[in-house]
């Protein structure tokens, strides 16, 4: 099974800002890992209001032939907006509490909507279908959320489950240093229920991970508060593009995702396998 990085479950402590605000919290902070059940919600709250490649994918989806697989699919994300555009998609997720959150968004949808969405309970990078795709999407730069030794699986299964002249897609994010010249960004974030959160982005140049944590914003001025946090690969486009030729599929496209905020200048990768 492979595994996500995370502070909350390795027992990383917190630096910079972000310690400083968990420590001011003292016994009021109750910190979790940003997919286990707690933070998930914050996660699909603050997820389910940004458009971010979303344009970009349903552009390079559209006109390709056969089902979608949408892996690491979470809370439904991008597996919505596909489902939307018309398209038959089986959204694959590790966390049952991240596809809990999708499986109670599909009850409120369409019965022509909820028949197009299949939603299996499996690890990206270890799982077999009895089904081909037109499309494998790993959007929203999880990839960066796998380790190195976990990958390789991830490439595999994609390979084995694409149909003849079937699409790869995937996002990654190349990380600068801050403006600042810190190693710490902290950045205003309003959820799609309207709660406003402050999330702290830690990064040293040439680090190989990145630390993401939020906080509610303003923090509640009593009872418990959660702290959401992770620790998330660094994998520049280079270095993706590199292992996806080294796993036996050619890149023939490599598209800039939106406008880029602060730090972050995502891209999203279009494969093929080599045959």
């Amino acid at each position: 099974m492979s595994t996500l990085l995370s502070p909350a479950r390795a027992g990383t402590p917190l630096t910079g800002r972000a310690g400083a605000a968990v420590d001011a919290l003292g016994d009021r902070a109750r910190i979790c890992d940003l997919y286990d059940a707690h933070g998930s919600r914050v996660y699909h709250d603050i997820c389910g209001r940004t458009t971010q490649e979303v344009p970009e994918i349903l552009a390079a989806v559209r006109g390709t032939d056969g089902p979608v697989l949408d892996l690491a699919a979470g809370s439904g994300r991008l597996t919505f907006p596909l489902l939307a555009a018309g398209h038959r998609v089986t959204a694959l997720e590790l966390s049952p509490d991240m596809l809990a959150l999708l499986r109670a968004g599909l009850t409120h949808a369409p019965d022509e909507v909820r028949r197009r969405c299949d939603s299996v309970e499996a690890d990206m990078s270890d799982f077999r279908l009895d089904r081909r795709y037109g499309v494998v999407l790993l959007g929203t730069t999880t990839l960066s959320l796998l380790p190195d030794e976990d990958r390789p699986g991830l490439y595999r299964c994609v390979r084995d489950h694409l149909a003849p002249g079937g699409r790869f897609l995937l996002t990654t994010v190349d990380v600068d240093p801050a403006e600042d010249g810190t190693d710490e960004s902290e950045i205003p974030v309003t959820g799609a229920r309207g709660h406003g959160y402050l999330m702290y982005e830690q990064w040293s140049p040439g680090a190989a991970t990145r630390t993401v944590t939020v906080l509610p914003q303003p923090v509640p001025a009593d009872g418990p508060v959660t702290v959401a946090t992770t620790t998330i690969g660094v994998l520049p486009a280079r270095q993706v593009t590199a292992e996806l030729e080294a796993a036996g599929f050619t890149v023939v496209a490599t598209t800039p995702v939106g406008q880029g905020t602060g730090r972050h200048h995502d891209v999203l990768i279009e494969a093929e396998v080599r045959r």
